[in-house]
């Protein structure tokens, strides 16, 4: 089955449904990031999609009237750094796994991605979040959140 949700249907002012995920790392966003390369092997009738209310980050990162492949209307498509917080919250490590060198190869988005992600701080999974971060980002995560942790106490 084909998936409808063009961009007018998806773009009421009190719902914001958007593509996200493996999907949305295999789109061009307006970031100075790589994402990732392997759309032809993704089944684009079968899309990631979310919706903005009631996350961590609300409409942060969703861009508006993006062409995917395989449809002739637009969406609303996550950048790179949003799909990868969502995959992080869903607990999606895998496919999150080579965020920093792979999907995003721009470290001037790490400040902008720890604390982004450190509003997941009270979610179920954080410590599988905070253990995939020491892996990717190794000391510079672990200086910036013990950074974090000091200043709340």
């Amino acid at each position: 089955a084909v998936i409808s949700l063009n961009y007018s249907l998806y773009n009421r002012g009190d719902i914001m449904k958007y593509v996200s995920g493996i999907y949305a790392l295999n789109v061009p966003c307006s970031l100075k990031t790589c994402g990732d390369w392997h759309s032809a092997s993704l089944n684009w009738h079968s899309l990631s999609i979310k919706e903005s209310r009631g996350t961590l980050w609300g409409d942060y990162g969703i861009e508006k009237n993006i062409s995917i492949p395989c449809h002739d209307e637009s969406f609303n498509v996550a950048n790179h750094i949003r799909a990868l917080l969502d995959l992080l919250v869903d607990g999606s490590f895998s496919y999150a796994q080579g965020m920093k060198r792979d999907f995003i190869c721009n470290d001037s988005y790490n400040e902008e991605i720890f604390k982004l992600i450190y509003k997941a701080k009270d979610n179920p999974n954080w410590n599988q979040i905070d253990i995939f971060l020491h892996k990717e980002y190794g000391r510079e995560w672990r200086i910036w959140k013990n950074g974090r942790i000091n200043i709340a106490e």
